[in-house]
């Protein structure tokens, strides 16, 4: 076949979990349920924190009902359609299906990024300036934090989509991978990428590597503050502030390093697909039961909303 604009291909083929067909079921029920306790814990937290005024004032829990929206969005762009082909002997989606998934995909887990370092700064401002706090983390510049953490994510989302509709594919329509990524389509085109790969080595790495280093920052801060702390009793409840969000970042920023900055040549191992199925569906599921066991205040919440709906 020879090469021609990529939306000549009416279906591309998903070829991510090489599995035995009797195994199909048992990916298919393990999914179903990561998704359903995903989308369950989530929407907890985003509704405990819009029903309680005590949290829904917090910047803390501002942020983290914004993660959760996000962590809904980006579980749900994959798992439906790979729930999909678990069932599908054809385990296809279409080209501007396709699109459209990398388009989310990219863009809620960006905003996922951005997000974990705004509540980064969140916790650096309660520990290293808690005379300033009230000042330094107003509701305005919550809200402008959050809307940055949206807006720019949509615009690069945007960017990658409108380029990655002109490549164009040779003899091969199957993706290496269980959903459409950047590179997994860029192995199977035989445009000219370079104007991609590029941005990719630049935008792409600061976008993603940026609020990895505000995080970074952050916590080196925090870090040294605690250590100034003369109680240990200070120094553990510091501790405490951030044990969780430490939790979602390494969990987070350890699978999707392990996927992305690798060589191009070890990106479709069984380890990749395994590490991309850490990061796009068990993270969004962890994240809300790693935030509301490790928090007295969440807990509080969850009582007083019971109380108030059901007494």
């Amino acid at each position: 076949m020879s090469p021609g604009n990529a939306t000549d291909f009416s279906e591309l083929f998903l070829h991510g979990f090489p599995t035995q067909p009797e195994f199909q079921g048992l990916l298919f029920l393990l999914f179903l349920s990561v998704y359903l306790l995903a989308i369950l814990g989530n929407a907890t937290i985003i509704f405990l924190i819009r029903s309680d005024l005590q949290l829904l004032h917090a910047p803390m829990y501002f942020f983290l009902s914004n993660l959760a929206l996000a962590d809904l969005g980006f579980i749900s762009t994959t798992v439906p359609k790979v729930l999909e082909n678990l069932l599908s002997h054809k385990k296809t989606i279409s080209f501007h299906a396709c699109l459209v998934q990398m388009y989310f995909y990219v863009s809620f887990g960006n905003s996922d990024s951005f997000l974990l370092a705004s509540m980064a700064y969140d916790r650096y401002v309660a520990i290293c300036s808690p005379l300033r706090y009230s000042a330094l983390m107003s509701r305005k510049r919550c809200l402008l934090l959050a809307s940055v953490s949206w807006a720019i994510p949509i615009v690069h989302s945007l960017l990658y989509t409108i380029l990655m509709s002109r490549i164009s594919f040779c003899d091969s329509r199957e993706i290496p991978h269980f959903f459409c990524d950047l590179y997994p389509l860029l192995e199977i085109s035989c445009s000219d990428s370079s104007v991609i790969e590029m941005l990719l080595l630049t935008e792409g790495v600061v976008e993603v590597l940026g609020p990895f280093v505000l995080i970074a920052i952050s916590y080196v801060r925090i870090f040294y503050t605690i250590l100034k702390i003369p109680s240990s009793s200070g120094k553990k409840k510091a501790f405490s502030t951030c044990g969780s969000h430490i939790a979602v970042v390494v969990l987070f920023y350890g699978t999707v390093s392990w996927v992305y900055f690798k060589p191009r040549s070890n990106n479709s191992d069984r380890k990749d697909t395994v590490a991309s199925v850490m990061y796009t569906m068990v993270t969004p599921m962890l994240n809300p039961f790693i935030y509301s066991l490790r928090n007295s205040e969440m807990k509080a919440a969850m009582k007083r909303v019971i109380r108030h709906h059901f007494h």
